[in-house]
């Protein structure tokens, strides 16, 4: 809906713009997809305020986010040469023109707008402005998350239930997080809730004390409206009581999910107070409450190092690393975005991949009673992974030899932030990459060690950390790993109160059942634009053992299926058929094999079925949780591709239909054979926390991996040098000699 005092879509506004400092890079040498530095976040967001000052009735804005808005993607590779198909002329060099997109806030109504500006001979100009329907909410920015603990700090509501129970207000503290719906509110209400934590000392671990009650905060209002009080599980039977096993026993439970309570009420049960025990992960302060802990002293340093310097070479925002070419950018929501990968197989230029994110990522939580159910968060749609990104430090969060790119966002004065070591570069030994001995001739033996390339980002959201590894391997292989970290979410219960959604993992503290779920974006294009995905099961022969078509009994065999309607486009995991899944392109097949040239997709320890019911808030919001793979066609509008699978808005969405969700991607009788085609693959883990997992929790990895098939003529790391390291030798003396 667009304002009526405002430009609509497609209107062009008046060019009211503003010189910036760093010239138009396009045309010229740098990428046609280089993020937006952060003199262009300032120049771009002081022109929406002069022009909304002359041509809207809006008074005061509230920046959220900028970014670059990509061209269109055929002439981003007709600018880089990259053909689309490998062995054609790229196209036409075409004009690239610099595009930035705003989202911003009215902070006097409430109102969310969304701009498109264009770069016009060094001088940004708004092309559109448009007001975003009542209930439509543009990403909740990090100083919108630190202003939730501002306002509950001030409240006096709060600052007395937290006396109540021992608590002062300087020690208290709270983790901003979307709300996601609550039908007790209206839709234009800016809001989030409160988890709230009671902090002793300056590095105490506060996520050992929670409170017992969440507030809601308004932060357009910037006011508390509302105290929330979750429910109490009891063992006391009643006619409604669910029953069902835990322990080998029955339990049953009396508690109420019913409708959230009325507005204004207050708790329902007995104030608890929050743990005092001191729960610490830093050392110096484990040691002031345990006198015999210490540091392990029986580790020798083990340094990675790199006399001659690194293997990969850097232009800008581009990289060259053992025949893989890449662009590396920064991105707000989605944190590391990779664009235009290529391979260099003997001199052809062979393009894979023109873009790989992370779309979108969910943790829902399984505590069906009040108000746990919303706590679901969708951390990149909602908060923005890029955002959250940590500055990274050297010999710390990346060994050897670094080389760091910086990210910026837009702040909500519409000055530029900047992470000065964002994203992390850097190469790793990776073991064999392959080996054989010929025991005929002498036992000679050929061995090849794997080199990879790294590129890393590590993102704090609240309690938990997540690691971002991609890399990229010797043999054409592609992959990204995914670690988690952090800190559980616990909440306050009582001495022997039932626990049946989560752990108990210290004196009060219940870390409650949650799942982590990841919708990574795959852009592909195998040797060119136009691709088709086949789902390959893996059979026994149905043929019984002694037969003549199976004698051994020990057949078994593949079956292929091309994906090839929209409406197919949703697929699910089968561990019974090993079913996995390759992108290929029909235009171009193995010569041995007569096969089409493709690229496997191999999860590895990802799989992991959404756990709430197709019906439920969090699943009408997440539709790309009901599959395990999607194919949809890529659309390019105005505003780029299809990207985020459970749309474009997230914050406050109520899971109406929204033409951006995936699950609308995949409806209809469109062909999905030989075309350009988006690959959406879910990947996740459910996690029942351990006490071993508090007070900071080791590492949990998953893994993606993008494998060639029937893409190389043989091994295409024949040509690695064999494994010769001059720096090795024997751990003791004593191995000297067997060593040597």
């Amino acid at each position: 809906m667009a304002d009526t005092t405002a430009p609509g879509p497609g209107v062009p506004g008046t060019a009211t713009g503003v010189q910036t400092s760093t010239k138009n890079r396009i045309p010229g040498a740098e990428h046609p997809l280089d993020p937006l530095t952060p003199d262009e976040l300032v120049a771009v967001s002081l022109t929406v305020r002069k022009y909304t000052a002359v041509n809207t009735p809006i008074k005061a804005i509230r920046f959220i986010t900028t970014h670059l808005l990509p061209p269109p993607k055929k002439d981003v590779l007709a600018y880089l040469g990259i053909p689309l198909s490998t062995g054609a002329a790229p196209g036409p060099v075409p004009k690239i023109v610099r595009k930035a997109e705003v989202d911003f806030i009215d902070v006097v109504t409430g109102d969310s707008y969304n701009s498109i500006l264009t770069l016009q001979n060094g001088v940004w100009e708004v092309s559109v402005i448009e007001k975003l329907p009542e209930g439509v909410h543009a990403q909740i920015s990090v100083e919108e998350l630190l202003m939730c603990e501002e306002i509950i700090r001030k409240d006096e509501r709060v600052i007395q239930l937290a006396k109540d129970v021992g608590v002062e207000p300087h020690q208290i503290f709270a983790d901003g997080w979307a709300l996601g719906y609550d039908e007790r509110f209206p839709k234009k209400q800016r809001i989030q809730q409160a988890i709230v934590f009671a902090r002793y000392s300056e590095h105490d671990n506060l996520y050992a004390h929670p409170l017992d009650f969440v507030p809601v905060v308004d932060s357009i209002e910037k006011k508390v409206i509302n105290i929330d009080w979750p429910s109490l599980f009891t063992t006391k039977p009643s006619s409604s009581a669910l029953s069902f096993k835990s322990v080998g026993k029955d339990v049953a439970l009396d508690h109420t999910t019913t409708v959230s309570p009325a507005l204004g009420q207050g708790p329902h049960r007995d104030r608890i107070p929050p743990p005092q025990v001191a729960q610490d992960y830093l050392p110096d302060l484990i040691k002031e409450s345990q006198p015999n802990f210490k540091i392990r002293d029986d580790i020798k340093p083990l340094h990675v190092i790199q006399p001659e310097g690194v293997s990969f070479k850097m232009n800008g925002h581009e990289l060259e690393w053992q025949k893989w070419k890449m662009h590396i950018a920064f991105h707000h929501r989605e944190g590391i975005v990779l664009s235009t990968v290529t391979y260099n197989d003997d001199g052809t230029v062979r393009p894979l991949f023109y873009r790989l994110s992370l779309a979108e990522m969910l943790v829902p939580y399984g505590a069906p009673e009040h108000p746990h159910p919303r706590k679901h968060a969708f951390d990149a749609g909602e908060y923005g992974m890029g955002t959250m990104a940590n500055d990274l430090s050297l010999g710390c969060d990346c060994l050897g030899q670094i080389h760091y790119l910086p990210g910026s966002y837009i702040k909500n004065d519409g000055s530029a932030f900047v992470i000065k070591n964002a994203i992390c570069i850097h190469e790793e030994d990776h073991g064999l990459l392959w080996k054989h001995t010929d025991y005929r001739v002498g036992g000679r033996s050929h061995a090849v060690r794997s080199r990879r390339l790294v590129i890393s980002m590590i993102c704090t959201l609240a309690n938990y950390e997540y690691i971002w590894n991609w890399y990229f391997y010797q043999d054409g292989t592609a992959e990204l790993e995914i670690r988690l970290s952090g800190m559980l979410q616990v909440y306050i219960n009582t001495e022997g109160e039932p626990n049946p959604f989560g752990t108990t993992v210290g004196p009060g503290l219940s870390a409650q059942y949650h799942q982590h779920l990841f919708s990574l974006r795959l852009d592909p294009m195998i040797d060119g634009l136009k691709n088709t995905v086949v789902e390959t099961d893996v059979l026994p022969l149905d043929a019984p053992t002694g037969s003549i078509h199976n004698f051994a009994g020990n057949g078994f065999f593949t079956r292929e299926t091309v994906i090839a309607k929209q409406k197919d486009g949703g697929r699910k995991y089968d561990l019974k058929t090993d079913r996995r899944w390759t992108i290929t392109n029909p235009d171009h097949q193995h010569p041995a094999s007569k096969k089409n040239v493709g690229y496997s997709i191999g999860m590895k320890g990802g799989v992991c079925e959404m756990l709430a019911k197709d019906d439920s808030w969090v699943v009408k919001r997440a539709g790309f949780t009901k599959s395990d793979l999607w194919v949809v066609k890529d659309v390019e509008g105005p505003t780029g591709s299809r990207i985020w699978p459970s749309g474009k808005f997230v914050p406050g969405s109520r899971g109406e239909p929204q033409e951006e969700f995936i699950t609308s991607w995949v409806q209809g009788e469109d062909s999905l054979v030989a075309e350009d085609l988006l690959v959406y693959i879910t990947v996740g883990t459910t996690h029942i926390p351990r006490p071993e997992d508090w007070p900071v929790m080791p590492v949990e990895m998953l893994r993606v991996a993008f494998k060639p098939s029937h893409f190389f003529t043989a091994n295409p790391s024949l040509d690695v040098p064999g494994a010769n390291d001059s720096h090795s030798g024997p751990a003791f003396p004593v191995d000297a000699a067997c060593c040597n």
